[in-house]
């Protein structure tokens, strides 16, 4: 009996692991029973053998026994001692595995059916060197002391009201209260509190719309080069996912006709403001024919702004939300004007539609984060995201012009770009689709990473190209990046 209980326990028996030996023990002997080698009805060696065998004191192995009992695992049968307890259904042994420590083993895949995620994930993974992200803010900009200030007097006010606990999934009224008058002063949205719900950052946002949306085998029009998780988000509810042209002037509404009388449109997703990933804005005679096109055909129109504060050479463009509220669901977020690991986002829609997201957010999260979205309100009420938002906007400025010059230092003759009048990002187009497919498979040997230029197409639909976020990088990070970039075109 010696050679058999060192075998099946102590392989699973280290000291220098964190969990204590009694659980070390707890979980081995759990592990014996349900794979079958520990039948029911078995007895085990007495608590001062299995001591002695795992070369632990006593004093271990009996809390092991009396947790293991308490569980049901195991019963103590008297002077006979303790055995498998006999109302446990009988297992076939497993066959024998390898005799890895559990210190060691790792768990790959479930024994179960599930749904794989796709083979390139849809964010950009970490991994070491310079990251050229797809517009994303400085989030060392932002005072720490003015947001650490801001959670002190949330948690205060939370705790001072009794706003701690479970509220609303429609999200903490103050925050709604305060980002409805803020569509209402700066972008003309006719909505009150009532017509936002907020979210865990736009995507949640735009999943729940989706997900309100769609049922499965809908249509659903993205432009031929979108936002893949948006697309991600259609294909996960079961819609058939249509590719639409654009051009310079975004999206091609001649095309969004002809595909309307191909099918039975439910919804469009556009970007219009700054279309991700080229960045052109929609133009207004397209913007109104899109609306026209949504009334007639009887669809729903997603309005993703997502960077709808960052403007460099003129006054943006009104969201299409601010004329036709009926018709459009419209999503933004925070996460550019503060941070993103905040995950700060919102739905701006009729009441009854906001109503089915709430829903939605109560199956899926119950609730927000009610002290991050009290930190939100206070900063927005406070005046010191619009503050913040200022000071950002003349750092970016400057960043986006030397960003500028430094494409053309490292890739003149390669890409093509413009000077983006507003959002936090190029578009780069590559003259030899080769020479992209080069960059592409070098640049990550040279420690730099960005987002893979088919992760903006919707099949092969669209021209293939880079988005490189200019704001996240101080100008000598961003110069530094895009030298390597630059080695990784010549090379």
């Amino acid at each position: 009996m010696l050679r058999p209980w060192k075998v099946v326990l102590g392989e699973r028996i280290d000291s220098s692991r964190s969990m204590p030996i009694y659980l070390q023990i707890v979980h081995a002997l759990i592990h014996e029973i349900e794979r079958g080698r520990l039948p029911s009805g078995a007895f085990l060696p007495s608590s001062r053998e299995l001591a002695k065998l795992l070369g632990v004191n006593r004093k271990t192995v009996v809390l092991a026994y009396e947790d293991l009992i308490a569980q049901g695992w195991l019963v103590s049968n008297g002077t006979r001692g303790t055995m498998v307890s006999d109302t446990l259904p009988d297992r076939r042994p497993a066959a024998p595995r390898s005799t890895q420590s559990a210190a060691d083993e790792r768990l790959d895949k479930p024994a179960f059916r599930f749904q794989p995620p796709p083979e390139r994930p849809l964010a950009l993974q970490g991994g070491t060197g310079v990251k050229l992200d797809e517009g994303s803010p400085d989030g060392r900009i932002f005072p720490a002391e003015i947001l650490t200030q801001a959670y002190r007097s949330a948690i205060r006010r939370a705790t001072r009201d009794n706003r701690l606990l479970y509220r609303d999934p429609r999200g903490a009224p103050r925050l709604r209260e305060s980002i409805a008058t803020m569509l209402k002063a700066e972008r003309g949205l006719a909505v009150t509190a009532d017509n936002i719900c907020i979210t865990r950052g736009s995507q949640n946002g735009i999943f729940l719309a989706v997900r309100t949306l769609i049922a499965p085998g809908d249509v659903a029009l993205v432009e031929a080069l979108t936002y893949e998780p948006a697309v991600a988000a259609f294909q996960a509810c079961g819609a058939k996912v249509v590719p639409v042209r654009i051009d310079e002037q975004g999206i091609d509404v001649e095309d969004v006709e002809r595909q309307c009388r191909a099918h039975r449109v439910r919804a469009i997703f556009l970007t219009p403001h700054h279309q991700f990933p080229t960045t052109v804005s929609l133009r207004p005679e397209r913007r109104l024919r899109l609306l026209a096109l949504a009334q007639q055909f009887n669809f729903a129109i997603i309005e993703d702004d997502y960077d709808h504060e960052f403007h460099f050479e003129s006054q943006p463009l009104l969201p299409m939300a601010s004329y036709a509220p009926d018709r459009i669901v419209y999503v933004g977020s925070l996460s550019k004007l503060m941070l993103p690991a905040l995950r700060i986002g919102y739905v701006a829609a009729p009441e009854t539609l906001i109503d089915a997201f709430a829903h939605g957010v109560s199956l899926i999260d119950g609730m927000g984060n009610t002290l991050t979205e009290e930190v939100a309100a206070e900063l927005i009420d406070e005046g010191e995201l619009r503050r913040h938002t200022r000071k950002v906007s003349q750092i970016y400025a400057q960043r986006r012009l030397a960003f500028a010059d430094g494409l053309r230092a490292e890739l003149d003759g390669v890409a093509e770009f413009r000077v983006p009048g507003g959002g936090l990002a190029f578009w780069l187009r590559f003259l030899d689709p080769a020479m992209l497919d080069r960059i592409e498979a070098r640049a990550p040997a040279l420690g730099v990473r960005f987002a893979d230029s088919r992760s903006f197409r919707v099949g092969e639909a669209g021209d293939r190209g880079l988005r490189l976020g200019f704001a996240s990088l101080r100008e000598d990070e961003a110069r530094a990046a895009l030298a390597k970039l630059g080695k990784a075109a010549r090379m």
